[in-house]
């Protein structure tokens, strides 16, 4: 009400009490299985291969949702959420890093960002500034090996402090940042802590003056390289050229480079390791200190390779001088590797292996725990809406694991709106083979969910592109979304123009006669058709049965009243603590009305004006006065569906002559 104060006209607006109810997305997908790689136990979004490669790795033989997936999004899928779950004991690779100066408490802890083999790929690097802070890369390899390539390699995080308090804090940089890695810091209470050793040999902080000291002579160093997990060392003699003693320091450095890339002689006869070595300059404030690194462009290189500087046979001083022998001298590994379980006597502490885990063989751990922090399927509760979820794992468990599962799984599906299609078990070949299953498996009748004959063959990457048997679930998810952005969620989708994309074959072809068995029971067929290929000729929820006569017979209608419901639920939430009377009432009607009449324009449903289509009630009449005593505002929306044209006559006669 507008408060008045002097004559005069006063502005006010009024809402209109339009609020746009939008329809939710229909056609997103949810998988939960195993995968190489990515979080664990909980639900991740992508929105293509490109992401489900970049996150869960990719294709893996062992993990059916990953052909699954791929398949989903060839179909016309484009947005899916993923759960990786495993078997027996999953474990993330890790790595301890000692202090520097040198010594065996573990400053920093660092774990790859999940669990599994790919993290004893990771490498870790560390390197000081001459202020007290440190730098820190990370990097995955294609291997384990010392000959293995960089897969992905992440920008450097500098400037890092073990200070809590500092905003370059190591833990909170990383781990906000990071994809490969993730850090934590044991002495986080210790303000005083040291800092992780840096990789590769440090001297420790000398006057430049000593070095200038080093004039008017060759003098000469070992440079030794050790391997401590072959147990090999190689030594190699570097001679320094200070005819004339080094101006600056930036000019000692280079001649120790120099030194080092022409040992034993020469470009010709210098080891690799050393030919393309690099000497770092770190400027402090009362010294300077080097960093010896070996060439990482090297064949030969490998990170837990150890390089040291020492002084030659003859005695000379100049290792010393230039700080490599002193007790601030630290010899480490070129990277620190996670999931090393070898000591190589340096600041690396071996830390834990990465394991995958195993394949699930029983329903325990795609099925999860709900509750605060739910796993396994569970784990979807989470996200804010996925309409369609396909577990493919569920055709290989044993009937009462796979019995088990399915009954959470529509249960669960019932609660989120959602619809679950159900892989036929691996070797169900033939038409009384699934007949019989489906008898066997009456829990499996659901109005949620619905399932697809026969598996599919398609060409395995991972397998010289031999034909791998899948199931149908995910392809025709793709189908759905497919039909669902081009006709309506309304639309079966099934027809000619359900074809499946990159599909070989069918494991069995279904002919009229076998359709005309599995239509009455439910099953959808995928048949093969000249010029057409292989096609979707099925359009039933599992509970429909002709015996059944049920309303929800058919997967669009389904899905078109999963739909209403999940939109009318999130747009009518601002009604809640309105005053529950006619003009509220007026208020939904029309709004609600205005969201049906959308649908009606669009062809979701039958009749040929909305009056017939549709009908949104909220007055006096479903609402009591009881109900208004309670604060219970009861709106009823009907609609009469579309059917899909399953069989279709036609009637010919010919014509008498008259």
């Amino acid at each position: 009400m507008v408060q008045v104060s002097y004559p005069g006209v006063y502005i006010q607006e009024v809402p209109s009490g339009v609020r746009t109810i939008s329809p939710v997305a229909t056609s997103v997908c949810a998988f939960v299985d195993f995968f190489r790689e990515g979080p664990m136990n909980s639900a991740v979004e992508v929105y293509g291969m490109a992401g489900f490669d970049r996150i869960f790795g990719g294709l893996h033989r062992d993990s059916e949702a990953s052909y699954a997936i791929d398949q989903f999004f060839k179909n016309g899928g484009s947005h899916a959420y993923v759960v990786r779950v495993a078997g027996g004991s999953p474990e993330v690779a890790t790595v301890e890093i000692a202090s520097h100066p040198p010594g065996t408490t573990p400053v920093l802890h660092v774990r790859a960002a999940n669990e599994g083999t790919w993290g004893n790929a990771l490498r870790v690097r560390v390197w000081h500034n001459a202020d007290g802070s440190f730098n820190l890369s990370a990097a995955r390899y294609d291997g384990t090996d010392a000959a293995a390539k960089p897969l992905q390699v992440e920008p450097p995080y500098l400037n890092l402090s073990i200070d809590p308090t500092s905003p370059r804090y190591v833990v909170k940089v990383v781990n906000d940042t990071s994809a490969l890695v993730q850090v934590d810091h044991p002495s986080e209470l210790d303000l005083n802590a040291p800092l992780p050793a840096a990789n590769a040999t440090l001297g420790e902080e000398f006057p430049f003056a000593a070095a200038a000291a080093l004039d008017s002579a060759n003098w000469t160093l070992d440079v030794q390289i050790s391997d401590p997990l072959n147990i090999s060392v190689t030594t190699h003699t570097a001679t320094l050229d200070f005819a004339a003693a080094p101006a600056t320091p930036k000019e000692l450095r280079a001649k120790l480079e120099a030194a080092i890339r022409t040992a034993d002689g020469g470009v010709a006869t210098t080891h690799p390791l050393l030919s393309g070595a690099t000497v770092s300059l770190i400027e402090e404030t009362t010294g300077i200190r080097l960093l010896v690194e070996l060439n990482r462009k090297a064949s030969e290189f490998a990170p837990w390779l150890v390089a040291s500087v020492q002084p030659d046979a003859t005695g000379s001083t100049a290792a010393a001088k230039l700080g490599f022998t002193g007790a601030g001298a630290s010899e480490n590994v070129q990277e620190y590797v996670l999931g090393m379980l070898q000591d190589t006597a340096t600041s690396q502490i071996p830390g834990d292996e990465g394991l995958d885990g195993d394949v699930p063989d029983n329903a325990t751990a795609l099925r999860g725990v709900p509750g605060e922090a739910p796993t396994g399927m569970y784990a979807l509760s989470k996200v804010d809406l996925f309409n369609l979820m396909c577990i493919p794992r569920i055709s290989f468990l044993d009937d009462p694991e796979a019995d088990s599962l399915v009954g959470d799984a529509l249960a669960f599906c019932e609660e989120e709106r959602a619809f679950l299609i159900i892989d036929i078990p691996e070797g169900t070949n033939t038409v009384q083979e699934v007949k019989d299953w489906i008898d066997g498996n009456a829990s499996y009748r659901h109005r949620n969910a619905a399932v697809y004959f026969p598996r599919l063959k398609i060409a395995d990457p991972l397998d010289e592109f031999r034909l791998r048997s899948i199931g149908a679930g995910a392809t025709v998810a793709g189908i759905y979304s497919r039909t669902d952005s081009t006709r309506g969620v309304w639309k079966a989708p099934a027809g000619l123009d359900a074809r499946l994309r990159g599909v070989l074959g069918l494991d069995v072809e279904v002919t009229d006669f076998d359709d005309g068995s599995l239509i009455p029971l439910a099953v959808n067929a995928i048949r093969t058709f000249p010029i057409h290929g292989q096609v979707v000729w099925g359009a039933r929820t599992l509970d429909g049965p002709d015996a059944a006569a049920s309303e929800w017979k058919y997967i669009n209608i389904r899905r078109t009243a999963l739909m209403i419901e999940e939109s009318l639920f999130r747009g009518t939430q601002w009604v809640v603590f309105e005053n529950n009377d006619e003009p509220l009432w007026a208020k939904i009607r029309q709004n609600v009305g205005a969201f049906m009449t959308s649908l009606f324009r669009q062809g979701a449903f039958q009749g040929s004006t909305p009056d017939k289509a549709f009908y949104v009630k909220c007055d006096g009449d479903t609402t009591t006065a009881n109900d208004r005593n309670l604060g219970i505002v009861n709106i009823e929306v009907g609609f009469a569906p579309l059917k899909p044209a399953e069989f279709v006559v036609i009637k010919i006669q010919q014509i008498p002559d008259v």
